[in-house]
């Protein structure tokens, strides 16, 4: 096992380097949640089933909270912190097969709706739920072809429980339910040992009006499709109508393919996407602009820069020096205390924790750790990772507060461990209400709700403590200069230079180089589709950082050039601003990209991308603030003042 562990690594390093490096279309291997499992002909393979999903509502259910079929028993998996909070749950289910032992028409149960069961079935299948099951760690999906005939098929998650529909010559729309189920299960045979491993679970449904002679019985053979006559189901033109009193015989096929795709690489098919070439495209497109004006601003501030200083140093032999210009005049006042100093302090350890959290996440996303194939690993990680952060947090916090010339570190420690977190869970906690009512599993569980209490308060909490008074231990950061007692008053700004305009403008670019990367994430969570190129986001990451810094630092030089010196906060706004945007293009995609009418699904949907904006805010508010710390130091120790 650690020999197939070590065999996995390898590649997987090899193929991030390549994405970073590249931007070459790559074939990556993907670390799965599990050891391969070998299946000899004859063995049992146990399929489960996982919540029911709609894009059109956001909300899941449990597999059982609709009457389909039952096994005797009725086993949960255990499911990681992740999973819960996705609405994970995972269950046995009465599909089973064999190994290699092709099975047809197999039925399952037969159902008679009453009144009640028939409209939980309708309400399903008009908000479009799908089954998502499990064979070996593999999503079942259904492949859908695409419009180029040669391209190897895209996978659709899970299956529709049923279709809405109209009988020829009638406008009478009715709910058919997709009652029969043919699988293909893919395998990768091993010539030596005669043993074999899944690669692929696919699914092609059928709704199929079963008939059998006379009535019926646990040993009836129907008439619709009969494994002895060979007759089996291949199309829907009598499908199985859901009303009251009406009975369903749910059945299945199942096959065996034998496949050539190894085990280690079976995640490939699934992760491709259907719009690859424009994805590619549009990243690559996004990264050159952005890079280009990089390199332009960089270029100029550093030429400016230089020129100013220069000529300052320059003017200080001169009698010209008496007349000091641009930003060297507020060098006694740019380091002056900013107002609600405490609050940005507390902003910017919390920024400090977020930005650990992604890196470090970022960092196993592209090593391939966290890749779908981990059901709920992602999510895991980022909460663990977002915990023990919080040293950091505490530790950055404090040393702000101390060059601030403040005294109580405790105060500032509580502050900062519980002022995110806490507007954080306390939206999460309404939205968590509001599914409850739905009687939804996306629902948290009260044990796990006490778990998130738990990692906040026993570990994340002490962390910060800890973290702050490590800081605060520390010596005092020391101005460059020193700062006037009485402060110098601002000239009047140009419109431009207004704080609310300048601010706004700061938050295009930052914007502007993760927008379309954007759209793939959010597609990924609301449209239920997989998400895999963790390594161009991983650049995305380092392209973001570097916008943040360099727009926050030009337009602080701007802003100190017309002598305003009040550059504390607006560093920290003018990146943070981008967060604006982001809520915004939220807003723009779920009016033009999803299908949701539900008033609850609407709350919910813009509650989840309001914590997401807040913390985007934090994030690059945080690099922002820091690019402009370090650059005004800087400019301010490189030239001579009296």
């Amino acid at each position: 096992m650690g020999r197939a562990r070590r065999s996995l690594l390898i590649p997987s390093l090899i193929c991030a380097i390549s994405l970073l490096l590249t931007f070459h279309n790559a074939s990556c291997f993907y670390l799965p949640g599990v050891a391969p499992e070998d299946f000899q002909k004859g063995d049992l393979l146990s399929v489960k089933v996982n919540k029911l999903t709609s894009t059109k509502t956001q909300l899941p259910y449990s597999f059982y909270s609709v009457p389909f079929c039952r096994p005797e028993n009725i086993i949960d998996s255990r499911e990681n912190l992740g999973e819960v909070l996705r609405g994970d749950r995972i269950e046995n289910s009465p599909f089973m097969f064999k190994m290699r032992e092709p099975e047809m028409c197999h039925v399952v149960c037969r159902l008679v709706l009453d009144d009640k069961t028939a409209k939980e079935f309708k309400e399903k299948i008009e908000d479009e739920y799908r089954v998502n099951m499990i064979l070996d760690n593999l999503p079942l999906v259904v492949p859908v072809r695409r419009l180029e005939q040669e391209a190897p098929p895209a996978y659709q998650q899970g299956v529709y429980i049923g279709v809405k529909g109209q009988y020829a010559g009638s406008k009478d729309e009715k709910h058919f339910i997709h009652n029969h189920l043919t699988f293909a299960v893919k395998y990768h045979k091993d010539l030596q040992t005669d043993s074999a491993r899944i690669v692929g679970f696919e699914v092609m449904p059928f709704s199929v009006k079963h008939e059998y002679d006379g009535k019926w019985a646990d040993n009836s053979r129907l008439t619709t499709c009969d494994p002895h006559a060979k007759r089996t189901v291949s199309n829907s033109n009598s499908p199985q109508e859901v009303e009251a009193n009406q009975e369903i015989i749910f059945t299945y096929d199942v096959e065996f393919q034998e496949s050539d795709v190894k085990w280690a690489s079976r995640w490939d098919a699934y992760l491709l996407m259907a719009d690859d070439q424009i994805h590619w495209f549009s990243i690559v497109n996004s990264l050159m602009i952005v890079l280009f004006l990089s390199g332009m601003v960089a270029m100029i501030m550093l030429r400016t820069l230089y020129r100013d200083i220069s000529k300052y140093n320059e003017l200080e032999t001169q009698e010209e020096a008496q007349e000091e210009t641009g930003w060297k005049l507020v060098h006694s006042d740019v380091f002056r205390p900013p107002s609600y100093s405490d609050l940005l302090c507390v902003y910017v350890g919390t920024g400090v924790q977020f930005f650990g959290m992604m890196l470090v996440t970022m960092m196993f996303a592209v090593l391939g750790f966290l890749s779908p194939s981990n059901r709920g690993g992602l999510m895991t990680a980022m909460l663990l990772l977002w915990v023990f952060m919080g040293l950091f947090a505490g530790y950055s916090a404090s040393r702000l507060y101390k060059m601030f010339k403040g005294t109580e570190w405790k105060r500032i420690a509580l502050r900062t461990a519980f002022l995110f977190p806490a507007t954080v869970f306390v939206i999460f906690f309404v939205l968590n209400a509001l599914i409850w009512g739905q009687k939804s599993s996306g629902a948290v569980p009260f044990g796990t709700m006490f778990a998130l209490v738990f990692l906040w308060f026993g570990i994340s909490v002490p962390l910060v403590f800890v973290g702050s008074y490590v800081g605060f231990k520390k010596p005092t950061i020391e101005d460059p200069v020193k700062t006037n007692k009485i402060p110098r008053q601002i000239p009047e700004q140009a419109w431009y230079m207004n704080p609310i305009f300048s601010v706004l403008i700061g938050g295009i670019l930052p914007f502007g180089a993760v927008f379309i990367e954007l759209f793939f994430i959010l597609t990924s969570i609301w449209l239920n589709q997989f998400y895999y190129l963790f390594g161009f986001l991983f650049i995305v990451f380092v392209i973001l950082i570097v916008t943040c810094a360099e727009i926050t630092i030009v337009l602080c030089y701007f802003q100190l050039c017309s002598e305003d010196y009040l550059w504390w906060w607006r560093s920290y706004l003018t990146s943070g601003s981008s967060a604006l945007y982001l809520f915004l293009y939220a807003t723009f995609y779920f009016f033009t990209k999803l299908d949701i009418t539900k008033p609850v699904s609407g709350i919910l949907y813009f509650g989840y991308m309001l914590i997401a904006s807040y913390a985007f805010f934090v994030l690059t508010g945080t690099i922002g603030f820091y690019a402009c710390f370090w650059f005004t130091r800087l400019i301010y120790s490189s030239v001579k003042i009296d």
